[in-house]
């Protein structure tokens, strides 16, 4: 009886120990770290299911910061961790590398996940990506300045441009234009491409000049000849001038009449080409001469008409100017 009492008693003495020295373990370990704000635990951390008393582990800084103090490392006592010491700020990017024609605009900054603009040069335009952004590896965004291009020069009529390259045109180019024998250039001889792809004006014309016609003048002579043309509606008080033996122009009442060359018979055609207005000559082109011609065998023609029709023509008109050749 005494023996199985006794039996009891040591397996329950067992079981309060081992109840006792689990109590004790579960209260000396600690629970699993938490990272916090910028930082995580360590991928070593991570791989751990116990944290008894006494064990260390340690938290780094998240992607994008670097630990700027502290060791990151923490340690359980009493089931409590040690405080933490660490502290992250943001990765710096830096500026960017330097490309041609390219500038940035960082007044954001160059720590992590800030973006930056890119700037090209005047006459340059982006090719690519318009900005760029700071990561942990880096700034990423591929951007490209290249230069500005214009289409080919227009060709003129009547005229060529010294563009002769196979390429377009870039920023800055210029474009001369020339204009074949005979023609003149009008509007600006020459064009340039300009920071927008056009070109800052219009090509320029090229338009021909008429050449006006020669003059034709007979030699001036000392005798003036100066004659009147009479129609058929001319009255003796409209004659204004007679003829002079040598070409001294008499005056008559009213207005000064408008003396015109003619012929000084009809056997021979001597017609001078210049005219007298006071005392002035004025040069009469062909084409005058030729009307002037054409009104005189107008004239005949209107008269040989008449007479062909049976008309008698008693030249009463003419008497008084007859008059006056007699009394010469």
């Amino acid at each position: 009886m005494e023996v199985l009492l006794n039996a009891c008693g040591q397996q329950r003495v067992k079981r309060l120990l081992l109840l006792y020295l689990f109590v004790l373990k579960a209260t000396a370990d600690c629970p699993r770290p938490q990272g916090m704000g910028n930082m995580v635990l360590s991928d070593k951390t991570l791989l751990m299911n116990e944290f008894p008393e006494g064990i260390t582990v340690t938290l780094e800084c998240v992607n994008g910061y670097l630990a700027d103090t502290g060791s990151g490392i923490i340690t359980c006592i009493d089931g409590k961790w040690t405080e933490l010491d660490l502290t992250c700020k943001k990765k710096d990017c830096g500026l960017p590398t330097p490309q041609p024609n390219m500038s940035f605009n960082t007044s954001d900054g160059t720590l992590f996940g800030v973006v930056i603009t890119v700037v090209c040069d005047k006459g340059y335009q982006i090719s690519g990506s318009s900005f760029k952004q700071c990561y942990a590896r880096g700034w990423l965004g591929r951007a490209k300045c290249e230069i500005v291009t214009c289409d080919e020069p227009s060709e003129v009529t009547n005229g060529r441009s010294s563009w002769d390259s196979q390429d377009v045109p870039k920023y800055g180019e210029i474009i001369r234009y020339t204009c074949n024998e005979g023609y003149t250039l009008i509007g600006k001889d020459s064009i340039m491409c300009s920071e927008t792809g056009e070109y800052d004006s219009s090509p320029p014309e090229c338009k021909g000049l008429l050449t006006p016609l020669p003059l034709t003048t007979m030699p001036m002579t000392t005798d003036r000849i100066t004659t009147k043309i009479v129609t058929p509606s001319t009255t003796p008080a409209q004659e204004a001038s007679t003829l002079t033996a040598h070409g001294e122009k008499s005056t008559t009442t009213g207005t000064a009449p408008t003396v015109l060359p003619s012929v000084q018979d009809k056997d021979n055609l001597a017609i001078d080409t210049t005219k007298y207005i006071g005392d002035t000559p004025v040069g009469l082109t062909v084409t005058v001469l030729t009307v002037l011609l054409a009104v005189i065998i107008g004239i005949f023609l209107y008269k040989f008409l008449l007479k062909r029709k049976g008309s008698y023509d008693t030249r009463e008109d003419l008497k008084p100017e007859l008059l006056q050749f007699q009394n010469l």
